[in-house]
């Protein structure tokens, strides 16, 4: 069965790469993903999701990316409504900005416009509610500058299968 399925919840970013001195930050994630089930055992599904991101540094200094992230997955189902999922996820950078104290910079012109990243995770299907967990590994860059920083995210949604 093709299903939609909006979804909400949060991630606890963080930063990798030749940056030092970080802490994860926490961060909302809303949007929906569509899923072609090939078989009963895989599905196919991409989605468009709106991820805040980030990082902490010590003091009151903080990184705020906003993303829009496009995660395409298989799904292997290996357990009744249980799925394994790995993929591929361009993200567009919609903002940048980084904060000390009372003091805000935007950054967006210091970042890639793309980044990728590699979701890794697993789902457990309650009814038609989903609860999906996935690490976001970053692959590429998000820095235009020397050095690589990459995006590092726990991901944890809540959502709803509808038919289509």
């Amino acid at each position: 069965m093709d299903t939609l399925t909006p979804k909400v919840g949060i991630n606890l970013a963080n930063l990798a790469g030749d940056v030092d001195g970080t802490s994860m930050k926490f961060g909302l994630v809303a949007g929906a993903e569509a899923m072609y089930q090939v078989n009963p055992l895989i599905g196919i599904s991409g989605g468009l999701l709106y991820s805040m991101q980030g990082a902490e540094f010590k003091g009151d200094n903080k990184a705020k990316y906003d993303f829009l992230n496009i995660p395409i997955l298989a799904n292997f189902y290996v357990a009744p409504n249980f799925a394994l999922k790995i993929g591929l996820q361009p993200a567009i950078v919609v903002s940048g900005k980084e904060k000390s104290g009372d003091y805000e910079v935007d950054v967006k012109d210091y970042m890639q416009s793309i980044a990728i990243d590699v979701p890794i995770g697993a789902s457990y299907e309650i009814s038609d509610f989903v609860i999906d967990a996935r690490y976001n590994l970053g692959i590429a860059k998000i820095n235009k500058n020397d050095g690589s920083i990459r995006n590092s995210v726990i991901q944890i949604t809540v959502g709803y299968k509808i038919p289509f």
